[in-house]
């Protein structure tokens, strides 16, 4: 069932387009998203943690989104709002999310990616077309900011910088601070005095492992400004199991007195007098391979433990198994692709 837009619902301040679209395409808003949107839509700067796949970024572009649509004869006079990820692949992701709201909308909104693989014929475009939504890294921000490009960023309203604790603690994340602060300057001159002062370029940051939420906001923001802090980060839930497929961890010889696909031979593992010492494969393991295969560490708990990886596979859909080594992982797929 939708969520209907009622004064007490967070869908309330935005136009009828883009609540048609989001009641259609959602159940209902996230906690991201009905925190973050009153506080996005009231101006303030915004610092949003919530986990990943929560709709943060959705939040973060949707007031902006709204306010574009309701404003087209704003629509190609320069970038509007400026979307930086330190992530340049997550940059690609974001511009395809972004097609789905801005079809469904049907607003004529522009967005244009900007990153180090840029061709020189795209970003000489970019200058005379720019887009209303721009897609960037902090270093290609910039450059943008240092050359004859940046007259496309007097009017910008907003930015919303992603993962941004993945360069708050950093040089990086320095250097986009300062970057930030001369995009400031570069509309300062066209606007008013009282405008200039109350920071016409909105600061919403994003991320889901982001601590302590204060001083992240004050980098966000910096010292001068005051930020919106909107935590929804939930508790992580848990459903950890210790499983040990043997009985004895010390004698391990009768609990792995099994072939290679798991059945039982009747015999220990020393009782084979013809078992090979190395198996036919090996290429010098070191001490961690050779763990991993029973051919060369006759007390290895790996024969047992292949059989249990193979059932908790086959019950599930998706299984993530970690190792130490590459190698290893190569030892562990071989091993459970025979069976």
């Amino acid at each position: 069932m939708s969520t209907s837009a009622t004064q007490e619902s967070p869908l309330e301040p935005f136009s009828q387009p883009v609540r048609k679209w989001f009641e259609s395409s959602f159940e209902a808003p996230t906690p991201a998203q009905a925190q973050g949107w009153p506080a996005i839509a009231s101006g303030e700067h915004t610092l949003i943690c919530a986990p990943t796949g929560s709709g943060k970024t959705l939040a973060a572009f949707l007031w902006g989104i709204d306010r574009l649509a309701r404003e087209p004869e704003s629509l190609g006079t320069g970038v509007k709002i400026v979307y930086v990820s330190p992530l340049k692949a997550l940059s690609y992701d974001i511009e395809r999310n972004l097609r789905a709201p801005l079809q469904g909308i049907k607003a004529p909104i522009s967005v244009g990616l900007r990153t180090g693989d840029t061709p020189q014929a795209e970003r000489r475009k970019m200058r005379r077309e720019p887009p209303d939504i721009l897609i960037t890294t902090p270093e290609s921000l910039y450059l943008m900011i240092s050359s004859q490009a940046r007259e496309i960023l007097t009017g910008v309203e907003a930015v919303i910088v992603d993962e941004i604790h993945a360069v708050a603690p950093s040089k990086r994340g320095s250097h986009l601070a300062l970057t930030l602060e001369r995009l400031e300057q570069l509309g300062a001159p066209g606007r008013e005095a009282e405008e200039a002062a109350n920071d016409a370029i909105q600061r919403i940051g994003l991320s889901a492992t982001q601590r302590p939420l204060e001083r992240i906001g004050q980098f966000l923001v910096g010292s001068r400004r005051r930020c919106e802090i909107v935590d929804a980060a939930e508790p992580k839930e848990l459903d950890l199991e210790i499983v040990v497929p043997v009985e004895d961890m010390v004698e391990l010889d009768a609990d792995t007195s099994k072939r290679r696909d798991g059945a039982d031979t009747g015999k220990t593992p020393h009782q084979d007098k013809n078992q090979p010492k190395h198996s036919p494969e090996r290429i010098d393991p070191g001490p961690i391979e050779a763990s991993l295969d029973p051919a060369t560490n006759t007390r290895s708990i790996w024969p047992a433990i292949y059989p249990r990886l193979l059932e908790l596979i086959r019950e599930h859909n998706s299984t993530i198994l970690f190792v130490n080594a590459r190698r290893s992982a190569e030892r562990i797929a071989k091993r459970l692709a025979v069976r």
